[in-house]
């Protein structure tokens, strides 16, 4: 930009207005002088005998006029110059030099002269003018666009000193990666976790940085052969010094414009005390939990018991009296009974056994389920409706622990309707990276003050329930990396369960 100290002020141009205006006026005031001089000078000279060598030089004399007139005004100073000169130049000549025409022709071409002269050395002059500006102005727009890209290049400069000051302060490490794998950039906060210095990381192949990489470079690679836009996942990581750092890794392309990939972006994000600080809340969570399960057993114990020792004081006073024995017999037998499941279901809850993991269909583990309750929904006047597209995604699971999850979502939902009757919908679709089955029923409904509980053990709204099938169903879709929600009003309940879709995994069994 220009400064404001460069551009001249109004009463500078003003001022350079009137040095030019006196220019031209000193110029006319020259040709005019000129002009009038040869002029007089042909008057009072006589045109006979010796005199006529002299007319000859005058009449040369009028070529200065004209050719100054052409390099100060251009063509049509020259032209009027020219014109200036002929009119008495012709005058003097028709009359003291002979005339135009016949034997002396030369004066007709004398005046011709001067007006292509004029002409002439005026256009010449133009041009070069022209030129001259075009010149100026071609070096003006050059000047201007020197500036702009002097511009453009502070602000680049400013930009790129912006981003470099926003990665130093950051406290996530991020590292550039080259096509090769290789390491281009890091930031001071990759440098001190990974306790190496930039000169130490460029151009070293990302693997190299660490002694375990927990599958990082597994994952850089997917991205910059464009099989993975991007990732995004925690993992261990062992650096060269030993140190064991948990950190939360994303991995995402660099592209140019054109969309060329030029390598990949790594942000490093360590999380080891966060995931230690959730490890305490969550074995805190256990120990409240476990008391909470205690209290639970104790009760569910408790009550059996009690009912047993009452029918055992009973058999004590039936004296023989065989109806009132049975009647405590099975009493005792039904409260056993229940303690076995009770205690049944304790073990299933405290001895999971670890899923087996396969990509499978979610498609036939529905059609299992529905077949396994269809007389069961009959009796209580339940229908249920599976609904599912045909390019449903294979789930990886355990295919009898996703059985059991989904018998006990559809057996809640019949018993919660087997006194009215009613409706179930099975859903399942792809959503991005998971397989999202939803089990919707038009039942009563759970009530707000218990919502928040349906996953808790020993919490039921049945009295022959135990309160362990829905905490069972929470932890083995846990175990299988998905999540399970729940949504209830007086219109139904629908529980949605998400689980991952299987990628890169053997065929589907």
């Amino acid at each position: 930009m220009t400064p404001l100290s460069d551009i001249p002020s109004s009463q500078e141009l003003g001022r350079a207005d009137q040095g030019d205006q006196g220019k031209r006026i000193r110029s006319v005031s020259a040709i005019v002088a000129m002009l009038l001089t040869v002029t007089i000078l042909h008057l009072f000279t006589n045109a006979t005998g010796d005199n006529q060598v002299l007319h000859m030089l005058y009449r040369r004399l009028y070529y200065i006029p004209i050719l100054y007139a052409a390099f100060v005004f251009g063509r049509r100073g020259g032209v009027l110059s020219a014109l200036a000169a002929a009119i008495p130049f012709g005058f003097h000549a028709q009359m003291t030099l002979g005339g135009l025409t016949g034997p002396h022709l030369d004066n007709s071409m004398e005046i011709v002269m001067y007006l292509g002269v004029g002409l002439l050395f005026g256009q010449l002059r133009d041009t070069d003018e022209r030129r001259n500006r075009d010149l100026r102005d071609l070096s003006g727009r050059l000047e201007d666009a020197y500036k702009t890209l002097e511009d453009r290049a502070i602000e680049l400069i400013n930009v790129q000193d912006f981003s470099q000051s926003i990665l130093r302060s950051i406290t996530s490490g991020v590292l550039t990666i080259g096509p090769d794998g290789s390491v281009m950039t890091s930031n001071p906060a990759a440098e001190r976790m990974l306790g190496l210095s930039e000169y130490e990381m460029v151009p070293q192949h990302i693997r190299t940085l660490f002694r375990d990489d927990g599958g990082l470079t597994l994952d850089i690679e997917r991205v910059l052969s464009g099989r993975l836009p991007l990732t995004l996942r925690e993992v261990s990581l062992v650096t060269r010094a030993n140190r064991t750092m948990q950190v939360q890794a994303s991995c995402s392309r660099m592209r140019a414009v054109g969309g060329r990939i030029l390598g990949a972006v790594l942000t490093i994000e360590d999380i080891s005390e966060v995931k230690s600080l959730t490890e305490q809340l969550i074995r805190s969570d256990r120990l409240a939990a476990m008391g909470e399960l205690t209290a639970g057993v104790a009760h569910e114990v408790r009550n059996p018991l009690g009912v047993i020792r009452a029918s055992v004081q009973l058999l004590e006073d039936a004296k023989c009296d065989e109806g009132r024995m049975l009647e405590a017999t099975g009493v005792i037998k039904q409260e056993i009974d229940r303690l076995d499941k009770v205690v049944k279901a304790l073990l299933d809850f405290g001895r999971p056994s670890r899923p087996t993991l396969l990509a499978i269909p979610v498609e036939g583990v529905l059609n299992d389920v529905v077949l396994f309750t269809k007389r069961f929904a009959k009796q209580a006047e339940v229908s249920i409706n599976l609904n599912f597209p045909d390019d449903l995604s294979p789930v990886l699971g355990d295919p009898d622990q996703l059985k059991q999850v989904f018998l006990n979502l559809v057996t809640n939902a019949v018993q919660a309707m087997e006194k009215q009757g009613g409706h179930i919908e099975v859903n399942a679709v792809n959503d991005g990276d998971f397989v999202e089955v939803r089990v919707m029923d038009d039942g009563p409904g759970i009530p707000s003050r218990d919502l928040g509980k349906v996953f808790d053990p020993f919490h039921s709204t049945r009295d022959e329930g135990t309160g362990l099938g829905l905490t069972i169903v929470h932890r083995i879709i846990e175990e299988h990396d998905g999540h399970i929600e729940v949504e209830s009003d007086p219109d139904g309940t629908a529980f949605t369960v998400s689980l991952p879709i299987a990628i890169e995994h053997g065929g589907v069994e």
